[in-house]
């Protein structure tokens, strides 16, 4: 069972590096052209990227936790 659970883990760890990595690399385009529109949207688009990693690591380890 701890097998299970250890892989359950290792592909929740890749699917958020992965999707966070992904965003990242499109993050200074993303900004850009938000920029475009206003600099307050950029600044926005940033923060909403550095706070929803740590909102979700913050829930994941949560789960953790309680399970």
């Amino acid at each position: 069972m701890r097998d299970s659970e250890t892989l359950k883990t290792a592909v929740a760890a890749f699917a958020i590096l992965f999707g966070f990595g992904i965003f990242a690399y499109f993050l200074p385009t993303l900004m850009m052209a938000a920029a475009n529109i206003s600099q307050a949207l950029a600044v926005a688009v940033g923060v909403v990227f550095v706070l929803a990693l740590f909102v979700l690591l913050w829930l994941r380890g949560r789960s953790q936790r309680k399970g």
